[in-house]
């Protein structure tokens, strides 16, 4: 399955019955997840927390752990459509990284639960889908990186490197941004914007000194 796969079609009143009803059970899973944890939620509890009938939830998922693949799914859509498309708008050095990395921690700090769900369970997560959180955020960055180094955005290095960098800034930094907005999600934003100017500014310091290496 393309977990990045999007349809786009009319939709019919029981279509619709069943967008509701499902994110009806993921609203109610965040909630029992924030409160009591991935591990102590059961299925019951999360069908206490909708208005739906108990034989409903299997309708949708079969287990706790499909809910957890449907929350990760919804926060790759959205997160990897963002990244996409702020990369390849970017006219500047600058823009193009600073622009990556506040999407990426916007994106965070948006949904910490999520995100600190898939952190804490990294090796689950390359079972279900080949890779792990960072990597499955961070799927068209090598295509991108090309497209910039094409561009004269980016020095013509080894991109497996660059992208390695990149991942790695990402990955550190995405952990303290999530924590930090679990924490208190009124600052999200300022520490996505935080995180965002210290890994850029991080990066480009380091860029200056890569056309040597081109």
């Amino acid at each position: 399955m393309d977990i990045l796969e999007t349809h786009h079609r009319p939709l019919g009143k029981r279509e619709r019955n069943r967008i509701n009803n499902r994110k009806a059970i993921l609203e109610a899973a965040r909630t029992c997840f924030r409160e009591k944890g991935f591990e102590n939620t059961t299925i019951r509890d999360i069908v206490r927390q909708t208005r739906l009938a108990a034989g409903t939830f299997y309708n949708y998922f079969a287990s706790k752990e499909d809910i957890f693949v449907a929350l990760l799914t919804d926060f790759l859509n959205h997160q990897n459509d963002a990244l996409s498309q702020l990369r390849r708008s970017a006219d500047t050095t600058e823009e193009f990284i600073e622009s990556t990395y506040l999407a990426l921690f916007r994106s965070t700090a948006r949904d910490p639960l999520v995100y600190e769900l898939a952190h804490r369970n990294d090796q689950a997560i390359k079972k279900l889908f080949g890779s792990g959180i960072m990597g499955l955020t961070m799927l068209s960055l090598e295509d991108d990186v090309r497209s910039a180094i094409d561009r004269g955005l980016l020095p013509s290095v080894d991109v497996d490197y660059l992208c390695a960098a990149f991942f790695g800034v990402a990955l550190e930094l995405s952990v303290k941004v999530a924590h930090r907005a679990n924490v208190d999600p009124q600052a999200g934003e300022l520490e996505s914007r935080r995180a965002a100017k210290f890994a850029s500014r991080l990066f480009l310091g380091g860029l200056e000194h890569m056309t040597e290496l081109s």
